[in-house]
């Protein structure tokens, strides 16, 4: 055995008797196929979730990200554009992890997937680094949902009450009022920080929420995120991971955060590109099994911290495509969530907003944070609702004939005002206080009167 082998040898008995793992040295690879987005390497290795940077034409580099590996080749995909990038470009893969860099001055920032300013702004002081991936928490050393948190919406406080700390989903088509609706609770709701992700938008709206239904007193203590539609597949699960770390950031100062996710179909659709890119079969209605994996890993990163500490309040957005409530993400989503918001196309089309369906939509946390007379009020608040909702057809052509049931009496005469009490302006704050003592005004215990 020759001085150098043995030296080499010495090395690494000794770095095992200290229970170490010798690094092994970074190796080069090439890159020798590209199929649409996905780029294979062969030469090296990585793992899952790492960085690789690829040397493209001259001094061009191109960042990616390894997502699967079979037969020595690693799977690749880009986080930006793929110009200059030739066969047989060199493949350095990156010794650094993931990370999310936070800070307290994000506040009023507005950042891309990748954690760069958007608002033509230096670069925010971030000193603090958050795994990307999130960190899990002990489904036992989490606090339980005790206390009603004010959104700010009449409707939501009254009858869907939301507690610090639950998960909520926003069903809703296009064009329904969704954005508004996140808009109103992003500048209404009380809580300490707001973080925004905007996954998957048109560029166009990101402005338009950002300037136009946010504003500047939204922004001021708010954190935005925005991965358009435009980027890639990647960058758009890293922006809604990386709004997810700065949520939990501030959760771990001890403030209450209002997370805002929209959408989360965005965030699976992107998950499928990559999924049928690298060869996953399709399970349902063409969303590989990774998509319904995925969901829960993110949505479960919200949610409380221990007792006395601070909170992630979310909510989702789920698209409906076609107005389906049994849509694949949407089915998942509702199993995985903490109640659901719907929002009705019939009352956006008839100018009620917010057009919440309030028939269709729960909170499965309000049992708990709310007391037996705010219950009682809200589930005879939705009696009537639904029974006039049941025989509305029958009431419009004229069919019903008053005094034929004493439910659908009552459900007429208070449909007026239960409508009047569920709509609210843009400009208008309703406090989770005022919210519940107007439903208490609105359903007392006499029955027979005509609020109409």
């Amino acid at each position: 055995m020759t001085e150098a082998r043995r030296v080499d040898w010495a090395g690494r008995l000794a770095a095992r008797r200290d229970g170490l793992r010798r690094p092994d040295p970074v190796v080069e690879g090439r890159l020798r196929r590209m199929i649409g987005l996905t780029l294979e390497a062969e030469g090296c290795e990585a793992p899952v979730g790492s960085r690789c940077e690829i040397f493209g034409h001259g001094d061009h580099s191109v960042e990616a990200e390894v997502v699967g590996f079979a037969e020595g080749r690693l799977f690749l995909m880009p986080t930006g554009a793929l110009h200059g990038v030739t066969p047989n470009a060199r493949v350095l893969p990156r010794e650094e992890a993931l990370a999310a860099h936070v800070g307290p001055d994000l506040l009023g920032r507005v950042l891309d997937g990748g954690g760069e300013p958007l608002d033509d702004r230096p670069a925010p002081e971030a000193p603090a680094r958050m795994p990307l991936a999130g960190r899990s928490i002990n489904p036992l050393g989490r606090a339980p949902i005790r206390e009603p948190l004010d959104v700010g919406i009449r409707a939501i406080n009254a009858l869907l009450t939301v507690g610090q700390g639950q998960r909520m989903g926003l069903f809703a088509g296009s064009g329904v009022g969704k954005s508004v609706l996140l808009g109103m609770m992003t500048r209404y709701t009380n809580a300490d920080v707001v973080v925004v992700g905007l996954i998957g938008e048109r560029g166009r709206e990101v402005k338009e929420f950002i300037e136009d239904i946010l504003g500047e007193e939204g922004l001021a203590r708010s954190a935005v995120v925005a991965a358009p539609a435009d980027t890639s597949p990647l960058m758009r699960m890293h922006g809604a991971m990386l709004a997810t770390s700065i949520a939990e950031y501030f959760r771990d100062q001890g403030l209450r955060v209002l997370l805002l996710m929209d959408s989360l179909t965005r965030y699976a659709q992107a998950q499928r590109e990559i999924g049928l890119a690298i060869g996953e079969p399709p399970a349902t209605k063409g969303y590989p099994p990774s998509v319904f994996a995925r969901l829960p890993q993110l949505v479960e990163r919200a949610g409380n911290a221990g007792r006395g500490e601070g909170s992630i309040t979310a909510f989702y957005t789920v698209l409906t495509e076609g107005d389906d409530q049994q849509d694949p993400v949407a089915d998942s989503a509702r199993a995985i969530l903490d109640g659901h918001i719907v929002l009705s196309r019939s009352l956006a089309e008839s100018g009620h907003y917010p057009a919440i369906d309030i028939e269709a939509s729960a909170s499965r946390a309000m049992l708990n944070i709310t007391d037996d007379a705010h219950v009682r009020a809200s589930q005879r608040l939705r009696r009537l609702y639904a029974t006039y909702r049941r025989n509305e057809d029958l009431i419009n052509v004229g069919a019903y004939q008053h005094g034929s049931d004493a439910s659908v009496d009552e459900a007429i005469a208070y449909h007026s005002s239960i409508m009047r009490f569920l709509g609210q302006d843009i400009g208008e704050a309703v406090s989770f206080r005022d919210a519940v003592a107007e439903l208490h005004d609105l359903i007392g215990e006499d029955t027979g009167a005509s609020l109409a």
